[in-house]
């Protein structure tokens, strides 16, 4: 069962890190940590369920400054507060952007920010990201739009291995108003980043355009379209499990159909879109589908993609 229809809380941050996700109790996790209210809930309830079991994992937090917004500092500084306040580790580090190659500022400030990220992560370490289920669902909307397959489909991985360590979203079962919920009750004080109600990012046309209308008519359309990923998420494992094994049984290409041993197939495949998930709207809670999604892939196009 899913958590979809409860309120957030410790004890269900516990269930699914060390049983859902099998992490061990001795695993060092790191928070990727905005400031924003997402992964501000992330990492006080990480912090508490750390105090309040004596557990036995070391816990710390980054904060990549993009150098975006003109009070990044500020964010980065606020999140060094909070940090001390749980007694958590705090890293912080400023990147470089490069966005010569043509995919826009977010797309690079996304792969500016996991590169940083992997440089940061030791072996054996798991990086916790703060993608609720709101977050899956808006991702599931702009990978239809986009035509993707299975694959992109999948959308927002809750486990994938991450650099020298692995990458976790334990909070994909929750809604944005649950974690708020959360927030309230505890007093917590996050970055409002108003960047996120900038409409000339598509996510947040459909988080505030397209998710409303859905949810008046069917307001469990967030649920149903994290379901959808979940479903595309298995469809894809079973293709590439069938397709691995039909490898094993060729024993060379010339055992492949003339055509396909000439190489890739004379169908043109759909080119990607040259205007991928924004990446991010300033430097508080992200509003992508990070572009790690399943399989690290989901924002890249594969070959099986035109079939789906």
């Amino acid at each position: 069962m899913r958590n979809t229809d409860s309120g957030f809380s410790i004890a269900a941050l516990e269930a699914i890190v060390f049983g859902r996700l099998a992490l061990a109790p001795t695993t060092p996790l790191k928070v990727a940590f905005s400031g924003g209210l997402d992964s501000h809930v992330l990492l006080h309830a990480l912090a508490a369920l750390r105090d309040q079991r004596h557990a036995a994992f070391a816990l710390s937090a980054a904060y990549i400054d993009h150098g975006i917004h003109p009070d990044s500092a500020a964010w980065a500084e606020h999140c060094r507060r909070v940090c001390n306040d749980y007694r958590v580790a705090f890293d912080v580090q400023r990147v470089q952007l490069d966005a010569t190659n043509g995919d826009g500022l977010e797309a690079a400030a996304r792969r500016a920010r996991y590169a940083a990220l992997k440089q940061r992560l030791a072996p054996g370490e798991v990086l916790l990201t703060a993608h609720h289920l709101d977050d899956q669902a808006e991702t599931v909307l702009l990978q239809l739009l986009r035509g993707a397959g299975v694959h992109g489909l999948a959308a927002i991985a809750p486990l994938a291995d991450f650099g020298p360590g692995r990458l976790a979203r334990p909070l994909l079962d929750f809604t944005r108003a649950a974690l708020r919920a959360y927030a309230e009750h505890h007093g917590l004080r996050w970055i409002e980043d108003e960047s996120n109600m900038n409409l000339r990012h598509r996510r947040n046309v459909i988080r505030h355009e397209v998710m409303p209308v859905l949810q008046r008519h069917w307001p469990q359309a967030a649920e149903l379209l994290a379901r959808n990923a979940r479903h595309a998420a298995e469809a894809a494992t079973l293709l590439d499990a069938l397709a691995a094994d039909d490898l094993k049984h060729c024993p060379s290409p010339a055992a492949l159909s003339p055509s396909l041993s000439r190489g890739p197939l004379p169908i043109p495949l759909p080119r990607p879109s040259p205007h991928p998930s924004p990446a991010i709207a300033g430097e508080g809670e992200s509003v992508e589908g990070d572009g790690l999604d399943w399989r690290e892939g989901g924002n890249r196009w594969r070959a099986m993609d035109w079939i789906g």
